[in-house]
């Protein structure tokens, strides 16, 4: 089958021949219909996860997928083939991803009957950004605030979450680094400031002099970046970062709760996005759609960085 992976760590993404896989004992055979492309893809790709799984060469990139079940492995019974599925697989030995025409998924895992509302195309954009955003919103309690202040808000979280809060009712402003006043608008933030042009914190001090209640900011890695964020929140709030950055200790002491968040994908998180898709208070926004010989292009796009929604990949 055609696939899009590395032949080493650190590799440049390629179109390859891979083997058809066959599911096993409690697995699913998923033939792919749609990827979702994720800067998570190729950070494993460059060794993220080595330190605690193998890695299996040539690596088939890719962890979100939507798809129709084609077969089931013994004891499989959960899914009826030609099932419309979607969901987020990472294979261990690392390995056998979603940039393929077939995965192999545990029916166990993070896979659930796609929203009845997307076309599978589209479904495949939702399960790592959506899972996390939901996520987010549940570990921080976000709904039992008033405002929340998103660090990266134009990306695949960020517009996942910025529907959900808003949909929940909090004042949301959103930090980008470009022209996206009308853009986040439509997905529900009150105020969006290009930081590259506005001081962010002049803005949030307009709005809320001591401080917005929430930050989650998904961008910064130095802790003294998202400290310098966390200074815009206020006495008793919230601050989480997805990427390690938060220094929980340091936030204690104004009586801030500090998050380090990672993403704990399951079915169950996948059932509860696929309500809020059915229900209409969260849409996918698909940046582009393109073909899987043109992934390796896609990804070195994401790696530049300023995604705007996103990118789907068709086998």
């Amino acid at each position: 089958m055609r696939a899009v992976g590395v032949r080493e760590r650190n590799g440049r993404p390629e179109v390859l021949q891979a083997r058809r896989p066959e599911p096993g004992e409690g697995e699913v055979l998923v033939r792919v219909v749609a990827a979702g492309l994720n800067p998570l893809d190729w950070k494993i790709a460059d060794g993220m996860l080595e330190d605690f799984v193998p890695y299996d060469f040539p690596l088939v990139m890719g962890v979100d997928f939507a798809g129709v079940v084609e077969g089931n492995g013994p004891e499989a019974r959960r899914f009826a083939e030609g099932e419309q599925v979607y969901g987020h697989v990472v294979s261990e030995p690392v390995g056998r991803g979603t940039y393929a025409e077939y995965v192999v998924v545990n029916e166990a895992g993070s896979i659930a009957p796609a929203p009845l509302t997307l076309r599978l195309t589209a479904a495949a954009g939702a399960p790592t950004a959506g899972m996390t955003a939901l996520g987010i919103m549940e570990a921080a309690a976000l709904r039992s605030y008033g405002s929340l202040l998103i660090i990266g808000a134009a990306g695949g979280v960020g517009t996942f979450l910025t529907q959900l809060a808003a949909a929940d009712g909090l004042w949301v402003l959103a930090a980008t680094h470009g022209h996206d006043s009308a853009r986040m608008a439509g997905f529900g933030a009150s105020r969006t400031v290009d930081v590259r042009e506005q001081s962010l914190a002049d803005a949030v001090r307009e709005e809320y002099p001591h401080g917005v209640d929430a930050l989650v900011d998904l961008v910064s890695t130095e802790r003294a970046d998202f400290a310098a964020h966390a200074a815009l929140v206020r006495d008793g709030g919230v601050a989480v970062s997805t990427l390690d950055a938060a220094s929980v200790d340091a936030l204690y002491g104004r009586g801030i709760e500090g998050i380090n968040y990672h993403i704990d994908p399951s079915a169950e998180l996948l059932d509860r996005l696929g309500s809020e898709i059915d229900s209409g208070r969260l849409a996918v926004p698909i940046e582009a759609e393109v073909p899987l010989d043109e992934a390796p292009g896609a990804v070195a796009r994401s790696r530049a960085g300023g995604a705007r929604g996103k990118t789907i990949l068709l086998p």
